[in-house]
């Protein structure tokens, strides 16, 4: 995903990435600045970068070009509140005293929070939690942990000074014994030729090492603490409140999820052939329903769940259910997943954990072709004569109700017969997630039609038992889906038009 093949320009100040797992949309905005959040009107941004610390900013070998997260998200921020960023190339040392005397705007170089930096910088909201671990040579056998290797008062650590890396090896060696190098590339070859004993690294740079020099290094023992990343600004700056607006709507449409996985794929597991129990409805076009032609259950879920199961080699056993119960049987652990096109809601997290959204939807309106009475949402909730069809227990139930009140909704077991209702003349209109709707108008491409103005956004997940080992399986199982693509060509093939 990045060119490890000169480690010497690697800086590692934290350590193992924990993806913030929001969810994947579809789509970004292309537009001066993104509808509720601030508007900086074209106003050219300086950002100081390091470019000497992968995967966040470094220089590609091969093409000569800075890249990393930190551009990436900075564009994606940029992008959302009008803003241009001017990149400018500074050392680590001393970035800091410039952002807090006003030379640059931002720092952006995976920079961690600590209450000693606040006093001269302000930080935005975190945007990744990280964990720091030991690399060690891979015949080491001295020491297996923190512990053993502070106990041996021996032993050398090597680091780079002004990191949080550095300071952890202070607190758990003493100064003395740690050895400071300009870079953590130095660092490592330092520790490959035997001058040091181990290294405090972020995991996922540690990694990267290891990835290189399988046969010298590896990781040990537990993760020696946890600690968040974010943007630095001078005291007092008028873009930290809009950087974490637009973080935030990152988080919460999926975007920081895409762009996590992209700088930090996650390992995908192995389950080792394991079984796993999946609810479905076969009801719900075009996440799973029964193929009248052929008589075979199909859809999307069953295509990812296919792909998934085929990354971490698992086997899908589908059992069919009604949704009337289906997350409060997946939360008592009658089943391990359940995949049905499920909207992630705040009230659902409560009973069910949720894997990393694997779509953005919205609710629209689904009417008749022929429908003449009502061009638009604001009509249809206008004329007290009209009604909603929609399935109970949903949130497009939830989303009708607040458009209509209750009294003007008929309650249908599933969408299929909310549907046929609409069709048949019972209802005069149904509220759909649009993905699921186009389903039912190219089933139906002659009877009904979709109104195009969203009533609601939301983001669709896997539901699993609270504290299942499952989850990260799949979250790291679709973000490898993202990553390379696949994941784009089933949402084609089942939402040709998303």
């Amino acid at each position: 995903m990045y060119n490890m093949e000169d480690p010497s320009t690697m800086r590692i100040r934290s350590g193992l990435l924990l993806l913030l797992l929001a969810l994947l949309s579809l789509s970004l905005f292309n537009v001066s600045a993104q509808a509720g959040l601030p508007d900086l009107g074209g106003r050219t941004i300086k950002v100081a970068t390091e470019n000497a610390y992968i995967p966040f900013g470094f220089i590609n070998q091969e093409t000569g070009e800075a890249e990393g997260w930190n551009y990436d998200a900075i564009g994606e921020i940029c992008e959302r509140l009008n803003c241009v960023p001017e990149y400018i190339t500074t050392s680590w040392d001393g970035m800091l005293v410039a952002i807090g005397n006003g030379q640059f705007d931002v720092a952006a170089d995976g920079i961690t929070i600590t209450e000693e930096r606040k006093e001269i910088v302000d930080f935005s909201d975190g945007y990744i939690s990280v964990e720091q671990v030991i690399l060690v040579r891979s015949d080491e056998s001295r020491f297996t942990d923190g512990a053993s290797l502070a106990a041996d008062t021996s032993l050398r650590l090597g680091s780079q000074a002004g990191t949080t890396n550095f300071d952890t090896s202070v607190e758990l060696v003493g100064q003395d014994r740690v050895q400071v190098y300009d870079t953590f590339g130095i660092v490592v070859q330092a520790l490959i030729a035997g001058d040091v004993d181990a290294v405090i690294i972020d995991n996922v740079a540690g990694q990267g090492y290891v990835g290189e020099n399988a046969d010298v290094l590896k990781i040990i023992g537990a993760p020696i603490s946890s600690d968040e990343l974010g943007f630095a600004f001078t005291k007092g700056s008028d873009l930290v409140e809009p950087f974490n607006a637009a973080l935030a709507s990152m988080r919460a449409d999926g975007t920081l999820v895409r762009i996590n996985g992209k700088w930090f794929p996650p390992i995908v597991p192995d389950l080792g052939g394991r079984t796993v129990t999946v609810a479905v409805e076969n009801a719900y076009i075009p996440f799973n329903f029964i193929n009248p032609d052929s008589g075979e259950a199909e859809g999307w879920d069953y295509d990812a769940m296919a792909e998934i199961c085929e990354r971490l080699n698992c086997v899908p056993e589908y059992i069919v259910t009604s949704w009337d119960g289906m997350l409060v049987a997946v939360s008592n652990g009658e089943f391990d997943v359940a995949a049905d096109g499920i909207t992630i809601t705040e009230e659902r997290d409560q009973t069910v954990d949720f894997s990393v959204g694997y779509i953005r939807v919205d609710q629209v309106l689904l009417v008749r072709i022929d429908e003449s009475r009502f061009a638009g949402v604001s009509e249809f909730v206008a004329d007290t004569n009209l009604r909603i069809g929609s399935q109970v227990g949903t949130t497009n139930y939830n989303t009708a109700v607040e458009l209509v009140g209750e009294e003007r909704i008929q309650s249908y077991d599933t969408f299929g017969l909310a549907v046929q209702a609409l069709i048949a003349g019972d209802v005069d209109a149904v509220v759909i997630d649009n993905v699921a709707g186009q389903g039912y108008v190219g089933e139906n491409a002659d009877r009904v039609t979709i109104i195009e103005t969203s009533l609601q956004s939301d983001l669709l997940g896997f539901a699993f038992p609270n504290g299942s080992e499952l989850r990260g399986a799949f979250d790291a199982a679709l973000i490898s889906m993202m990553n390379d693509g696949t994941l784009d060509e089933i949402n084609a093939k089942w939402f040709p038009s998303s």
